[in-house]
């Protein structure tokens, strides 16, 4: 029996869908530019020192405002976020001119720690009440989980300055780049144990992160990659056959 034959216009449907999600990536509304933004962060904070983390901060705080933005936030949230981002932005100008930035580094991580949860919630309130699974509802999911996983390291690497004890133990206090490297290996439960928190509450914190990890992938975005497809995408195997085939 001859294969079905793809739709003829199925190309350039899948073109049209390639060309939205790309002006996405340019727009304030959408979570594209969030998703965008959070992997620019990760790569500051993988690469920054002391005296980056202004640069760091600035970012954060752009990339958690424009979160908020677009999940449309409740005026509350975004008065007390606003009070977050500046105390934030206060430690941030105040580290480039104090001589021992390291005391600063609890203060702009603990407001970092609170914004980065505060938009994951944000977010997933705000998809949770579309009416269809769409591009900016993956999108949505994608960049909450990575938010989380970014809110978990930042809440280490405060444990890690306030704490009297090394966070990872003999490994030492670790640098911003490890506290990333163990949370998302956490979050995503593949555990290769070279990085394990020496005591509590670090190892109480792994412990929820993974179980938050899997519950957000599993029951979150797999349902929700699994159900989006965009419109007009179609398989080979659920196209409508050749009537000239019959």
């Amino acid at each position: 029996m001859p294969e079905p034959l793809e739709d003829p216009d199925a190309e350039l449907r899948r073109a049209r869908a390639m060309r939205r999600l790309a002006r996405a990536f340019r727009s304030t509304d959408s979570y594209a530019l969030v998703l965008l933004l959070i992997v620019v962060t990760y790569a500051i904070a993988i690469n920054v020192n002391h005296r980056g983390l202004t640069a760091l901060v600035l970012v954060q705080v752009i990339t958690v405002r424009l979160a908020l933005r677009t999940s449309v936030a409740h005026r509350r949230v975004l008065i007390a976020a606003d009070v977050l981002f500046g105390i934030a932005v206060v430690t941030a100008v105040a580290n480039i001119f104090v001589s021992n930035s390291t005391r600063l580094e609890p203060y702009m991580f603990v407001a970092a720690t609170v914004l980065y949860f505060v938009a994951p919630i944000a977010i997933v309130r705000r998809i949770a009440f579309r009416r269809e699974v769409d591009q900016e509802t993956m999108l949505g999911a994608l960049a909450a989980y990575l938010f989380f996983g970014m809110a978990f390291a930042f809440t280490y690497r405060y444990i890690g300055a306030v704490q009297n004890t090394p966070f990872f133990g003999k490994s030492g206090i670790g640098s911003l780049s490890d506290d990333l490297f163990f949370s998302f290996v956490t979050l995503t439960t593949t555990g290769y144990g070279n990085l394990v928190p020496a005591a509590n509450p670090g190892q109480s914190l792994a412990v929820v992160e993974a179980l938050l990890g899997q519950l957000f992938l599993v029951t979150a975005v797999g349902k929700i990659v699994t159900a989006w497809r965009p419109k007009g995408w179609r398989d080979a195997s659920t196209a409508d056959p050749d009537p000239s085939a019959a």
